[in-house]
């Protein structure tokens, strides 16, 4: 679930959802060297889940194209050319959004690619965008898809699970030992998503020493969270790991309560960041702790900007990470273009890897796999709202801690 799309008619009025593709860039130019800069009018094409399962953050996304297209044009251009960005609706389906993003190069000779979402897409589109030689910036499909060898992918943010709790375990080994917990339990959902999350709980456990009472995996729809989190409670397991989405993490969270399991941390995939947690679980959802790399708090340049767009233009109470991923693609790709002073993919592929880029989620300097080093925020939810408690330079909120105090 995401945040309601509460927007404004003028925000609606500038919307696009998909464009037709009369008017883009004439096909035949070699996929290495698309557009020449001539004044012309350059297309950035991609595919977002619109419809299906994934639309509903999926609008934050195609929101924060639509306002770097905006933002762009009214400043002049790229490459001193207009921008028109394509977005395509890929239905949630990651076969058909490579589908899509294969006729976007191939027939219609998009000039630039955009990202897809969720990571299930992005993996498959970063395959077809390395094979095209064509630059691409997303989040891509966690630590898998940026370890394939492909030369033109890059994650400017990327949503890597592999690094989720890195932030906490960082506080947890500043802490004094005595105060960690001696053992952990661990619900894990059963598809690529949890896989990767899970890499970053048995890493970072391994790390400190702290051993498994309970790991078990589970499958979604998940019926009920009550039987895995009473046999964690009656392991006395004293850090729990629900590595999870929103629905299965709401029930998961409301069974601690009803079970009386009172762990020193609670860690939570996926499903924190969003406003729609407090509107379930209200206190209950606080206290909860995940990781993240991007949020509204950070303190660089032009989040402050973006913040009141989604208020203003939005309607929105709070700015969604997923909004903000968008834009700092979007701005990626541009210094990598205006690094490069062409539309020469392998010169935009280059600059990107012997430059960093400067976005509203900071700095990003890329390796041989188009990855900035592990990114390390850690949230926990204060009054329903996921705050940043790490690192400490762009810490809002102290980490509450052990988690059964709070209560």
């Amino acid at each position: 679930m995401a945040e309601p799309n509460k927007q404004s008619g003028k925000a609606r009025r500038r919307r696009r959802t998909v464009l037709k593709t009369s008017g883009l860039a004439a096909t035949g130019f070699l996929a290495g060297c698309l557009g020449s800069g001539d004044g012309g009018t350059l297309t950035l094409g991609g595919t977002l889940p619109l419809s299906g399962a994934y639309a509903d953050t999926a609008v934050f996304i195609e929101d924060a194209y639509r306002q770097w297209e905006q933002d762009v044009n009214d400043d002049g251009g790229l490459l001193g050319q207009e921008v028109e960005v394509i977005i395509e609706d890929d239905q949630s389906e990651p076969a058909e959004g490579v589908s899509k993003l294969n006729r976007l190069i191939s027939q219609e000779g998009v000039d630039l690619l955009i990202g897809g979402y969720p990571g299930s897409t992005a993996a498959g589109q970063m395959q077809s965008a390395d094979e095209n030689n064509m630059v691409y910036v997303s989040m891509g499909g966690h630590m898998k898809s940026f370890e394939q060898g492909f030369e033109y992918v890059f994650g400017a943010p990327p949503l890597m699970g592999q690094w989720w709790y890195d932030g906490f375990f960082n506080w947890l080994e500043q802490q004094p030992e005595s105060e960690w917990p001696t053992s952990a339990a661990a619900i894990t959902v059963d598809n690529p998503v949890g896989q990767a999350v899970y890499e970053s709980v048995t890493e970072n456990l391994d790390r400190l020493g702290i051993p498994f009472d309970m790991d078990e995996r589970y499958n979604l729809p998940l019926d009920s969270a009550q039987g895995l989190v009473s046999s964690a409670e009656s392991e006395g397991s004293e850090i729990f790991f629900a590595n999870g989405f929103f629905g299965d993490g709401v029930q998961t969270i409301q069974a601690i309560h009803d079970t009386g399991y009172e762990p020193k941390a609670v860690l939570q995939g996926i499903g924190t960041l969003t406003p729609a947690w407090e509107a379930e679980l209200g206190e209950l959802g606080d206290y909860v702790v995940s990781g993240t790399s991007m949020h509204p708090d950070l303190p660089f340049e032009g989040i402050d900007r973006l913040n009141e767009i989604a208020e203003e233009e939005y309607n929105r109470g709070t700015t969604s990470e997923y909004f903000l991923f968008g834009y700092s693609w979007m701005q990626t790709l541009q210094q990598g273009v205006e690094g490069a002073g062409e539309l020469d993919q392998g010169m935009i592929r280059d600059w990107l890897r012997n430059n960093c880029v400067e976005t509203v989620g900071g700095e990003y300097c890329f390796d041989d796999r188009g990855l900035p080093d592990p990114i390390e925020y850690v949230t926990q939810v204060r009054d329903g709202v996921a705050r940043l408690v790490g690192p400490e330079d762009v810490a809002t909120h102290e980490m509450a801690y052990p988690w059964y105090e709070q209560f």
